[in-house]
């Protein structure tokens, strides 16, 4: 899924995600898909909202789109979410050595979990959290914004369930199939 390497590259001082026992005041977030226009940017959204100052969501595409779906813009603002600096953009943008280190990458659809990624320095957690494209529903308006709907609440029960996991309570081992188990829940 995310293991291709594909540039290195060293984060400098940057302290490995830290489990069991310990504590970390802030775990980044990245989630990715291919456009970037309405999953992983909801996805960021919502985390950066239901985080608590524990999480920061980031997101990224392999061939982002280069504007966020006004579906997924109102979406999120009709529900309260901040969407000031959202914007479509390459996950090569967050692969960078300025860019900000990960602690987890969670993919949220099925072409980017089978595509060829960054290399992701820190060895962040990875899982794939697969939901269907609401942007490519062609359909009246009422079923599109159903479909934006129904990825809103399922991506919001996924991240409500990361968030609340007890991070200083799990190993690696443990937190992987967290993850994974996360990724198949639905509403």
């Amino acid at each position: 899924m995310l293991r291709t390497p594909r540039r290195h590259h060293r984060q400098p001082n940057r302290q490995p995600l830290l489990l069991k026992g310990q504590t970390m005041s802030l775990y980044n977030v990245l989630f990715l898909c291919t456009g970037n226009s309405a999953r992983s940017i909801m996805a960021e959204a919502i985390l950066n909202q239901l985080g608590g100052g524990r999480f920061r969501g980031y997101s990224a595409g392999s061939q982002p789109a280069g504007q966020v779906n006004p579906h997924a813009l109102e979406l999120l603002e009709r529900n309260g979410y901040r969407t000031d600096g959202l914007r479509s953009k390459s996950w090569d943008e967050l692969a960078r050595p300025d860019a900000p280190p990960m602690d987890f990458v969670l993919t949220v659809c099925d072409k980017a979990a089978g595509e060829t990624c960054p290399f992701w320095p820190g060895q962040p957690m990875s899982a794939h959290w697969g939901v269907s494209d609401p942007a490519e529903v062609r359909a009246d308006e009422e079923t599109v914004k159903r479909a934006f709907a129904d990825t809103f609440m399922i991506l919001s029960r996924r991240i409500a369930l990361l968030v609340n996991l007890p991070l200083d309570k799990l190993d690696r081992l443990a937190l992987q199939s967290e993850l994974r188990n996360i990724g198949k829940t639905t509403v």
